[in-house]
């Protein structure tokens, strides 16, 4: 008998003992895959552009230099579009947050009229757009171009920020409003004290996603403010970098007879303005993941 139930023990111990292995190492060449991209930019962001020319750079640079970075932070306008940068993140996260989630909440209850109709309407939106001519005929006619509100007033309002906040409340318990209602609460506290508390993980996702996009956007400050450099943005400036490195030159070659160091190429240059872009990013997502995998999961609370 003991052999018996040491045998059973073997066989059920020896799947699970494999799943880990097996488990284990998929993860393992999950990461590997995962980093190195991350890894190789930042090596050859360090790299000398002529050597990096040369390829076979992997997760270590051949030659360390510091002239990358030097030209990408020395570039005219950097740190006012830094500036812009940050501040048109952080007021247009909070203002997109602020709003999103006001309709959402209007929209989520059910006693609202028209709920289905206008959320159909506002689904439309994500997939017709008036073009780029009107929009831009738009904002001029309201006095958003030339000006540092054109970053932070179009984007208040997103339709599928605000359906993924509306499926998360829809999804919380309605006793818990009705209660509320019965000790004397208006829709203001209700949503204020009950509701909002409750949504700390979708809106975190919320605001990764709008800061994500905040942080990145460049093209709306060469559209509506071009000639405006006291509203330049940071990816604006890198794009600028890049695109003039690019046009003086191929290669490293024609690049020092124009009276830059050789050590300076495009594809240097590129990877050390993607290390400047991605780091802040990087930066923030750990402290709001444990609240981005969760505010994924809408509707997962029922009664």
């Amino acid at each position: 008998m003991k052999t018996k139930t040491k045998r059973t023990k073997m066989k059920t111990k020896w799947p699970d003992k494999m799943f880990v292995v097996c488990n284990t190492i998929f993860m393992i060449l999950f990461v590997v895959i995962t980093l190195y991209p991350v890894l190789n930019t930042v090596a050859i962001s360090f790299n000398d552009g002529v050597d990096a020319v040369r390829g076979g750079i992997h997760l270590w640079p051949r030659k360390f230099v510091l002239k990358n970075y030097d030209t990408v932070l020395h570039q005219q306008n950097m740190i006012t579009g830094a500036v812009v940068t940050v501040a048109r993140t952080v007021i247009g996260t909070v203002l997109a947050l602020v709003t999103n989630a006001l309709l959402a909440y209007i929209v989520s209850r059910k006693r609202f009229l028209f709920r289905s109709q206008l959320a159909f309407f506002w689904v439309l939106t994500m997939y017709v757009n008036g073009g780029l001519i009107p929009v831009l005929l738009v904002y001029r006619s309201l006095g958003l171009t030339n000006s540092f509100w054109v970053y932070v007033i179009p984007g208040m309002i997103s339709a599928f920020n605000m359906l993924v906040m509306r499926t998360y409340m829809e999804g919380l318990p309605d006793s818990l409003e009705e209660s509320a209602q019965i000790d004397g609460a208006g829709d203001f506290t209700i949503f204020t004290r009950i509701i909002s508390p409750l949504c700390k993980p979708v809106y975190a996702t919320v605001a990764l996603f709008v800061a994500v996009g905040q942080w990145n956007s460049w093209f709306d400050a060469m559209i509506y403010n071009r000639m405006k450099p006291e509203y330049t943005t940071l990816q604006y400036e890198l794009m600028k970098l890049l695109s003039s490195v690019m046009q003086q030159s191929g290669s490293a070659t024609n690049m020092a007879s124009a009276g830059q160091a050789a050590t300076v190429t495009p594809v240097s240059v590129r990877a050390a303005a993607t290390v400047v872009t991605m780091l802040p990013i990087i930066c923030l997502y750990p402290f709001l993941q444990r609240y981005f995998v969760t505010g994924l999961t809408i509707g997962g609370v029922k009664e």
